[in-house]
Order: structure tokens, then sequence, then C-alpha cells
């Protein structure tokens, strides 16, 4: 059973755009339904994990909004990076799934029982992987993504009835 999931952010978080305004701000645009997933996995049992190539405080932001339980950032090798999380914490690849879209993601999902993309990810990892989106990063794949991971684990409904439904 998946109990850790780790996400990428550009590209899988965000558009993958990365906007810099005049007075030097950096700016990337989050939607707000994979927040509102994302922020409720721990409820149901899921550790999230957060592993990116880029160090922004836009993203430090975004994880502390979202209970994330652990963030990296600045990872050159994220393969590394998961195996020694994977190490630490006494973990098998059949507890972990890994949502990226780019190349620097291949490896590191390769170590996990799970794995999906946004629908606009690079095609070798869309090839990959168990579930493609019908959404590009950015635009509610994640959402997409982790609905579809809790719906094969018979965990959706525990999803909706932490909102009365």
């Amino acid at each position: 059973m998946i109990t850790h999931i780790v996400f990428d952010v550009d590209g899988t978080l965000t558009d993958g755009g990365i906007y810099h305004c005049n007075n030097g701000v950096e700016a990337k645009c989050f939607h707000v339904r994979d927040g509102q997933i994302m922020k409720h996995l721990p409820t149901l049992g899921y550790t999230t994990i957060i592993l990116t190539g880029r160090v922004s405080e836009l993203t430090a932001h975004r994880a502390i909004e979202l209970d994330v339980s652990h963030i990296k950032q600045g990872v050159s090798d994220k393969a590394v990076e998961l195996n020694t999380y994977i190490a630490k914490h006494n973990l098998s690849k059949r507890q972990i799934a890994y949502i990226g879209d780019d190349v620097n993601d291949y490896t590191a999902m390769n170590l996990c029982a799970f794995k999906a993309c946004p629908a606009d990810a690079v095609s070798e990892i869309r090839e990959i992987c168990d579930y493609v989106s019908t959404k590009n990063g950015g635009h509610g794949a994640v959402r997409d993504i982790c609905e579809h991971l809790l719906r094969k684990q018979d965990q959706y409904n525990a999803f909706l009835a932490l909102f009365g439904a």
C-alpha cells in the first residue's frame, strides 16, 4: 500500500513557468485544487514529500501551507535523495508514489511503486508512468492523480467524508 507521496514542483505543482517581476521578485502559480487534496493527505495517513531541483521561498511557503511532511530543495540527484529518505525511514518501494514531469525525475520515479505525471510531462516520463493525468502541470494534474490514487486504494470516500460529502 502507498503511504508516501513524492511531489516535484516546477511543471507538476506549477505550470512550469517562473515569472520574474521588474523588482526581481519571483512568482509561480499553484493550483488551489491541487492544494486542497494535498493538505488533507496526512489526515488520510499519507506522508507528503517535496523534492525539487530549484530553491524557492515560494515553494517553502507553499509546503508550509499544505503541511508537507518533508521538503528538500536544490536537489541535484533526486534518486540519491529519495534513496536516503527510504533508508532513513525503513521504507520499501511498494510504499512510495512519485509525481513528476521531467527527466530529472526519471531515476527517482523508477524507485517507486506508483509513478504518475501531468499530461504535458516529457515523453520519457509519460512512458514509465502508471497513470498520466489528462490535466497539465499546475492546472489540476496533482488533484487528478491523487484522486486516482485514493480511488485505487479505496480511500476516495474517506477524502470526501472530510467535507461532509
